[in-house]
């Protein structure tokens, strides 16, 4: 598996709300591996601890509503990939809610469960989603994700579709 960008991921593009945690480890991923990506963020670049780093390349909503930011990254995606230990809970849940009620496809990984990447890309390719939302919990909800979800989206987006 290569971080070059180029590497053979499954997806055009990705976006992010760029919260800490689940959210920045996405990103990371698609800019580490050549995929372009962005999403929407709080107006102010709201985040955990502070303002979103300007290097992620996301645009501000009108308002500083956290689910403004979730719901429009649901609308402007082919599909939501949600990383999270255990049961969705928050605005994790929300995310999962707002993509079933849009009718896009979601896919839910509990990172607990020791989840397969292949199946995450074959998902990705089943559903033909080119545009990705990723969301979960942020790393103050779940401290250590950011790296964990790191690993995971780095295998599973490193792999061809199914």
């Amino acid at each position: 598996m290569s971080d070059e960008p180029g590497s053979h991921a499954v997806v055009g593009c990705l976006v992010s709300g760029g919260q800490t945690g689940v959210d920045r480890a996405a990103l990371d991923v698609a800019i580490s591996l050549g995929i372009p990506c962005g999403g929407w963020c709080p107006r102010g670049r709201r985040a955990e601890g502070g303002p979103i780093p300007h290097h992620y390349p996301l645009q501000e909503t009108p308002t500083s509503s956290y689910p403004q930011r979730t719901a429009w990254n649901v609308r402007d995606s082919d599909g939501t990939l949600v990383l999270t230990r255990g049961v969705p809970k928050g605005g994790t849940a929300l995310t999962v809610s707002l993509a079933r009620r849009a009718g896009k496809p979601v896919c839910v990984v509990d990172l607990d469960e020791r989840p397969s990447p292949a199946e995450v890309a074959e998902w990705i390719d089943r559903e033909e989603v080119q545009t990705l939302n990723v969301a979960g919990p942020r790393e103050g909800e779940a401290p250590g994700i950011h790296d964990e979800a790191m690993a995971f989206l780095r295998r599973s987006l490193s792999l061809p579709g199914g």
